[in-house]
């Protein structure tokens, strides 16, 4: 597999020659320029470094490809899912939205404010993206099939007007929260033809009632996890309208009419009488990730929901970890639907922070520095171009190289361990080496990166000058 690896290459970047050429141009040699870069540098996988590195130029073409070429990231999307819809063996597999935030020294870039940092917990200025992940159990395979920059509500105020003109925004994009981000993207993915069996996500998004209560009505399953705060019936409560009293005015608004109170789930985790099962949850190299479990039928209301789908009932797995951390996750499984099952679909989201870490580790993805909106979306896209390739590779060395349950037993291991993305890197390095510069080369680019720098800092002053007030 090692001789092919090169050819393998070719033949994924020209299946997706045509998502960057249009009828005069062809700029795909930069997508595959930029591809390999995230393959098989190590660091500083930014525009010059890159074209430095690579080409022994200052990178512009490469930043003109990214930040102002008009190709479409969706078009790189679209083929990842037709690869997908193609592959029989890989569809049925679960779709996980998420979002992750890169950390920005101003608001100067497309989409950067100050607004919650879930991976630092905090709130800071940053650039936060939306995810929309795809993990295949059987195949053990996860990849990144959509993803959307996320723009706050402040960039759509009047007086950002420049600077959206500035930063290339589209005139016809409007403030969309995250989980309307998120139910964009589903939808995209299922007209798209992409086979799938579950919807997982966080509390972001499952604790928006509307997003759910779409996905069951578009028949799609989905495990969404709920923070502790959550409200639930244990029985179904009635709803309706109430009478209006004697000679009073007509009341119209809708509300619980009767049933038992509705009870926070961290309270139904404290519970004498919840039945808790120690189950496995997870299988890996490491062994398997027990977890104390609870399954119940809960009922959940959404006053604000359309008429007929106030209420609506579904299963609540309670996962709760050895430090006594408890996760809630609300199902709309079938009332049949077996508790171990229920279980499995709700440790599903695990996968996204494989991916997240694949892309920001091996990948590079948090190297990207440009400020513009449509650099970002082709980076979200050949990043996501990059983990396609990478996940193709794991799975069709897993098809040639099929791990001998002999050789695990002699190695007192339950699973040997499969191909990892810092594995493919290293075979693409050996096939793909980067070029090493003589001395002379070296002094060359040195030489035209000082008067680079210096045409920049004369650019800078005149500009500076031309803005300062006459004395």
């Amino acid at each position: 597999m090692l001789d092919q690896a090169v050819t393998r290459l070719q033949e994924f970047c020209q299946r997706f020659r045509h998502c960057f050429r249009n009828r005069t141009h062809d700029p795909s040699p930069h997508a595959a320029v930029y591809l390999r870069a995230q393959l098989t540098m190590d660091d500083r996988r930014n525009f010059a470094h890159i074209g430095r590195t690579l080409h022994g130029d200052d990178g512009q073409a490469l930043q003109q490809f990214m930040s102002d070429s008009p190709w479409q990231a969706q078009s790189v999307f679209r083929q990842i899912q037709a690869d997908l819809a193609a592959t029989p063996a890989l569809t049925g597999g679960t779709l996980i939205l998420d979002e992750t935030a890169e950390e920005k020294a101003g608001t100067h870039n497309a989409g950067a404010a100050r607004q919650y940092d879930g991976r630092r917990g905090k709130l800071d200025v940053c650039r936060v993206d939306t995810w929309l992940g795809y993990f295949h159990p059987t195949a053990h395979l996860w990849t990144l099939v959509d993803a959307e920059l996320f723009l706050p509500e402040e960039w759509f105020r009047a007086g950002c007007a420049e600077k959206r003109r500035t930063l290339g925004i589209p005139d016809e994009r409007r403030f969309q929260t995250k989980p309307e981000l998120g139910w964009q993207m589903i939808q995209r993915a299922r007209a798209q033809g992409l086979s799938f069996a579950l919807v997982a996500m966080d509390a972001l998004y499952g604790s928006k009632q509307r997003l759910r209560a779409d996905l069951d009505a578009a028949g799609m399953g989905y495990a969404a996890e709920v923070p502790s705060s959550t409200l639930v019936y244990r029985k179904p409560p009635r709803v309706g309208v109430p009478r209006s009293a004697a000679g009073g005015r007509p009341r119209t608004k809708t509300c619980v009419l009767s049933g038992p109170r509705p009870v926070e789930v961290r309270a139904l985790a404290r519970h004498r009488n919840t039945p808790w099962r120690r189950v496995r949850v997870r299988g890996g190299e490491r062994g398997w990730l027990e977890a104390e479990c609870a399954v119940q039928r809960v009922w959940t209301v959404d006053l604000d929901g359309a008429a007929g789908q106030q209420v609506r009932e579904e299963w609540l797995v309670i996962r709760r970890e050895a430090d006594g951390d408890c996760s809630y996750t609300l199902l709309n499984a079938p009332a049949e639907t077996p508790a171990t099952e229920l279980i499995e679909r709700s440790c599903q989201r695990y996968f996204v922070e494989r991916l997240i870490e694949d892309a920001k580790g091996p990948l590079g993805f948090d190297e990207f520095c440009a400020q513009k909106y449509r650099a970002v979306e082709h980076h979200l896209a050949l990043t996501a171009l990059a983990l396609w390739f990478v996940a193709q590779t794991k799975w069709d060395w897993a098809q040639l190289q099929r791990r001998d349950p002999q050789l695990a037993r002699e190695m007192e291991v339950e699973l040997l361990p499969a191909l990892s993305t810092a594995n493919v890197r290293e075979l693409l390095q050996a096939v793909l080496p980067l070029p090493e510069l003589t001395v002379e080369q070296a002094m060359e680019r040195v030489v035209e990166h000082l008067i680079n720098r210096a045409r920049s800092t004369r650019s800078r002053l005149r500009k500076q000058q031309a803005g300062a007030p006459s004395p």
